[in-house]
């Protein structure tokens, strides 16, 4: 990236999040002028600023837009993904924004679930924009992932859906492969990230009963139909050609639980 382009704010949407907590002060040690498109007002801080706007709505997003020369792309949740990165290219298109970095899933276009349908909506409408573009598909992180178990745990009875496995990757490892691709020039679908090791889900919860010095009854359950194909077939994982992550969930179950 030039200096002309390291001057020009970078505009990170999704930057209240798990991830651009960790990206935010990446970007800032890197140089970069940081703007943050959010839903909601939030006061300036450490030279990041912060712009008022929603995508859903397509509200806000031509003034976030306006004098960006990279835009990292990190919203998200559990539904229209799809439409809300449609609004946010076609501002980025008309603004002249010269590189999108976008986040998706592991498992787009894979997993027959709405989320990772969304995400593969997301992802083409990131790549038919005019806007040169990098996209990054990472594993579900370690936060979602102790999230998911903590919750099952606590049941009384632990239900065990013997197909699911997970590949979980540190939110920290992908912000910084987020930096670095923001860096670089426009690279289109780049390597998968994913942590170190596939576990199966029952196996993640008694690491973390462990660890708690907890115990539960575990019982098998199907995950009938396509969803149950997917997971079976390992949609949701990689292996070739995968970017590793440096940091084990044994690593991150240790830090949340001292």
């Amino acid at each position: 990236m030039n200096d002309a382009a390291t001057n020009a704010p970078v505009l990170v949407t999704g930057g209240t999040g798990t991830l651009g907590g960790h990206v935010l002060p990446r970007l800032s040690a890197a140089g970069h002028t940081v703007r943050v498109l959010s839903r909601k007002t939030h006061r300036g801080v450490d030279g990041v600023e912060y712009v008022t706007g929603d995508l859903l709505r397509d509200e806000g997003i031509e003034p976030a837009v306006d004098g960006v020369h990279t835009l990292l792309h990190l919203a998200g949740g559990p539904k229209g993904d799809d439409r809300a990165t449609a609004s946010l290219m076609r501002a980025a298109a008309r603004a002249g924004v010269r590189h999108v970095v976008y986040i998706s899933v592991i498992g787009a276009g894979r997993v027959p679930i709405g989320y990772f349908e969304a995400k593969h909506g997301a992802e083409r409408a990131v790549s038919e924009s005019d806007v040169p573009w990098t996209t990054l598909r990472a594993a579900q992180f370690h936060d979602l992932v102790y999230t998911v178990v903590r919750k099952l745990a606590a049941l009384p009875i632990v239900p065990d859906p013997r197909v699911i496995r997970f590949q979980p990757v540190d939110s920290r490892d992908v912000a910084d492969r987020l930096v670095d691709l923001v860096q670089g020039v426009s690279s289109g679908l780049v390597p998968e990230l994913a942590g170190p090791q596939v576990y199966p889900l029952a196996e993640l919860i008694r690491s973390y009963l462990a660890a708690r010095g907890g115990n539960r009854p575990f019982l098998p359950v199907p995950v009938p139909g396509a969803v149950g194909r997917a997971y079976r077939h390992g949609h949701n994982l990689t292996v070739d050609g995968v970017t590793v992550g440096t940091r084990t969930w044994e690593d991150y179950l240790a830090e949340k639980l001292r």
